[in-house]
C-alpha cells in the first residue's frame, strides 16, 4: 500500500505528463487554430456576460462608468473650490491656470477666518447643532421603541399623524411657530432649537423616530423577554438591552441630525438668531451665508478685486464644510456599517 508522500508525488507526475502532452498537442497547432481554442464562444461570452459565481466585463464596465459618472458630478464641484481658495491675484487673471495654482496661497484662509470670526463661529456652531443633536438622539429613541415593542390604542394613528408631520411642508408651519417663540420669550435663543427636540419636535425627528421604530423592531423578543423574567422593568431593559443594541442606529441619527442642523442656516437666522439681529448666536454657515456683505476689505470696485473676493469666498466655504469633512473621515466605517443595519435603503 503506498503511502501518502508517494501518493502526492504519483499525482503530481500524473499532472506534469498531462500538461506536457496538452502543451505538445497546442504547439502542433496552427495559428488559426490556437486562435480558435483560446477564444472560443464559451470563454468570450463567459468574458462579456459572467457566470453564476462571476460577473462579467459589460456589467462591471456598467456599473464603474456609473459610478465615475456620479462621482465626478460631487467631486467636481470641491475640485473647483478647494483650488480656487488657494490661487493668489496672479493666479486668478491669468488665463493659462486653471486648476493648479502656482503656489499655495494661504492668505486667503487668513482673511476667512477674519472675516467669519472662525473659532468664535465654530464654538457656536457645534452648540447650536449639537445640543438639539443629543436631545433628537434620547427623545427619538425613546419614541421609537414605544411603537416598536408596545401594543396600545390608536397606535396606527400617531404612526400616521408622525408620517404627516414629516411630510408638512416647513413653511406652513413657519410664522406660527415663530409667534410661539416670541410668545415664549425663546426667540434668539438657543433654546428654539433645544426645547423642540426635547419634546420629539426637533428637525427632522419624525424620520429619526422611523429609523429607530424599524431598528428596535429588529431586536428578538427573546431578550426583551428573558430580561423580564430575571425581574428587568421597562426603563432597565432599554437601557441595559435596547440602547447598548442600537448604537449603528444612534451613529446614524447623529450625523443626520448634527449635519441637517449645521447646515441650516434659514432657520438658524429665523429662530436662533432672531430677526433683530441682536442675538450673539451664530455659526458658519450663517457666516458664510452674510460673507459678501461682511468681508469689506477685499470688495472694492474693479475686475481684480472681485477675483480677489471669489478666491476668498471659496475659502471661506471650504472652512465652512471642514468640521462635517473631518468628522466624516472619522465616523466613516461606523457610519457605513449602521446606515446597513439601521434599515435605510433606497426603495
Amino acid at each position: 500500500m503506498m503511502s501518502k508522500k508517494e501518493m502526492k508525488r504519483k499525482a503530481k507526475e500524473a499532472k506534469a505528463e498531462m500538461k506536457r502532452r496538452n502543451d505538445a498537442e497546442y504547439d502542433g497547432l496552427s495559428f488559426k487554430e490556437k486562435l480558435k481554442k483560446r477564444f472560443s464562444k464559451e470563454k468570450v461570452h463567459r468574458f462579456l456576460f459572467g457566470s453564476k459565481e462571476k460577473d462579467g466585463f459589460l456589467k462591471m464596465f456598467a456599473i464603474y462608468a456609473l459610478l465615475i459618472c456620479i462621482g465626478f458630478v460631487y467631486i467636481y464641484p470641491l475640485l473647483y473650490m478647494v483650488s480656487t481658495s488657494f490661487m493668489n491675484r496672479d493666479d486668478l487673471l491669468d488665463s493659462s491656470v486653471k486648476w493648479l495654482p502656482s503656489s499655495f496661497y494661504l492668505q486667503n484662509y487668513i482673511d476667512a477666518a477674519k472675516s467669519m470670526d472662525f473659532w468664535v463661529s465654530l464654538g457656536k456652531g457645534f452648540l447650536i447643532a449639537g445640543l438639539p443633536t443629543i436631545c433628537n438622539i434620547f427623545i427619538c429613541m425613546f419614541v421609537g421603541y414605544g411603537f416598536a415593542r408596545y401594543d396600545f390604542r390608536f397606535k396606527k394613528f400617531f404612526m400616521v399623524i408622525l408620517i404627516f408631520s414629516y411630510i408638512l411642508p416647513r413653511q406652513v408651519t413657519m410664522i406660527p411657530t415663530y409667534v410661539l417663540y416670541n410668545n415664549m420669550k425663546i426667540l434668539g435663543t438657543i433654546w428654539s432649537f433645544v426645547l423642540p427636540a426635547l419634546f420629539g419636535n426637533g428637525l427632522n425627528a419624525p424620520i429619526f423616530i422611523l429609523i429607530f421604530y424599524q431598528f428596535f423592531r429588529q431586536i428578538p423578543k427573546v431578550l426583551i423577554e428573558a430580561a423580564a423574567l430575571d425581574g428587568a422593568g421597562h426603563f432597565k431593559t432599554f437601557y441595559r438591552i435596547a440602547v447598548p443594541s442600537a448604537i449603528p442606529a444612534i451613529i446614524t441619527v447623529l450625523l443626520f441630525s448634527f449635519v441637517w442642523y449645521w447646515n441650516e442656516s434659514y432657520l438658524t437666522e429665523l429662530y436662533v438668531q432672531g430677526l433683530s439681529g441682536k442675538s450673539i448666536w451664530t455659526n458658519l454657515v450663517v457666516q458664510l451665508k452674510n460673507f459678501d456683505t461682511s468681508f469689506t476689505s477685499k470688495t472694492a470696485t474693479g475686475d481684480t478685486a472681485t477675483s480677489l473676493s471669489e478666491s476668498v469666498r471659496m475659502a471661506a466655504t471650504t472652512l465652512s464644510i471642514l468640521p462635517l469633512l473631518l468628522i466624516y473621515f472619522v465616523l466613516q466605517r461606523h457610519f457605513v456599517e449602521s446606515i446597513d443595519r439601521s434599515g435605510i435603503t433606497g426603495e
